[in-house]
């Protein structure tokens, strides 16, 4: 029956029993009426319209359910469908917005592998030129300095030698950066010395203590997997020196039953209320490509806690 037969049914019955009750009931209506009759009559509206009001509440409410689900919808953080409860359209309505939500995070996942695909060819893609034409050309430059300081006297020398001092530390903070975007360390040795080459990257120029734990015989990953996580620990950690205040900070990998768990701790100023910035929201559209599950919240004591849990090679297949 459609939302408008079950509406105007409950109407029509709550009618004719007030209706049948007027006619045969001994209730009766005199002209003019009389107190007692006005305060029956006023009675029986009442409960008229409570009755009603019970009825359509009742009718109504999966859509209530629905609408709360609309307004608080977030695709990156998939959650169980609403049962498709309610008679005829209603129910019908609900399992539309089901299947709608199922095809907007199929689309949001196909266009964010897309995206982040792109991201990573480019960021390849610069770092290749980093290290082959401004990395040697500044290599070049060193080479050329270097003769030109041990031909020139030795006033200029040292001036000589302060500008190759500076080329030098330019050379490696552009090779840093293209470690960064590349990582190299990943394809070649694996996730766990990635890992640790990266947490020495940032703890030495920013002052960041970070711990470091691993577990032996962690279960395989695949190479899109490994890139997932690897990507998730930088921004954490990136977002662990910008914004939280932190002196110390934990990163740990962990064997789980068919899983591996990254966590990220640090003893910051903590996520509070704030809204998740485009950093975390980042790291929520990798870890849906991988179909893993990442929680960024309060840690235990004080600052922030990012936990993203990923499936092992052939897990769930």
């Amino acid at each position: 029956m459609s939302l408008f037969g079950r509406i105007f049914l409950l109407n029509a019955l709550v009618l004719v029993v007030a209706a049948a009750l007027l006619v045969f009931g001994p209730a009766t209506v005199s002209t003019p009426a009389l107190s007692r009759e006005v305060l029956v009559l006023a009675s029986g509206l009442v409960v008229m319209l409570i009755a009603n009001a019970v009825l359509i509440r009742v009718g109504l409410a999966p859509l209530g359910r629905l609408t709360r689900a609309m307004t608080t919808i977030d695709l990156l953080k998939p959650g169980p469908r609403l049962q498709a409860t309610g008679h005829g359209e209603i129910a019908e309505l609900i399992t539309t917005f089901n299947s709608m939500i199922d095809r907007l995070e199929a689309e949001r996942g196909y266009s964010s592998a897309i995206a982040l695909s792109a991201q990573e060819s480019e960021r390849r893609r610069v770092a290749q030129e980093l290290h082959d034409e401004v990395g040697q050309s500044l290599t070049a430059v060193l080479l050329s300095l270097k003769r030109v300081a041990d031909q020139s006297p030795q006033e200029t020398r040292e001036e000589l030698l302060q500008v190759q001092e500076t080329t030098r530390s330019t050379l490696d903070e552009i090779r840093r950066i293209a470690r960064r975007l590349r990582p190299g360390v990943l394809e070649e040795l694996g996730l766990v010395s990635a890992l640790k080459a990266l947490t020495n990257e940032i703890s030495e120029p920013t002052g960041l203590a970070i711990r470091r734990r691993f577990d032996k015989n962690l279960p395989p990953l695949d190479a899109e997997t490994e890139l997932v996580v690897y990507r998730v620990a930088q921004e954490g950690l990136t977002n662990t020196i910008r914004h939280s205040g932190a002196d110390e900070a934990e990163l740990s990998l962990k064997a789980r039953p068919s899983q591996v768990e990254l966590t990220i701790r640090d003893n910051g100023r903590g996520i509070g209320t704030s809204q998740e910035g485009a950093g975390i929201r980042g790291m929520r559209e990798r870890a849906l490509l991988v179909g893993a599950d990442l929680e960024v919240g309060a840690a235990p004591g004080r600052g922030t806690e990012v936990r993203l849990t990923v499936k092992a090679k052939g897990a769930g297949e």
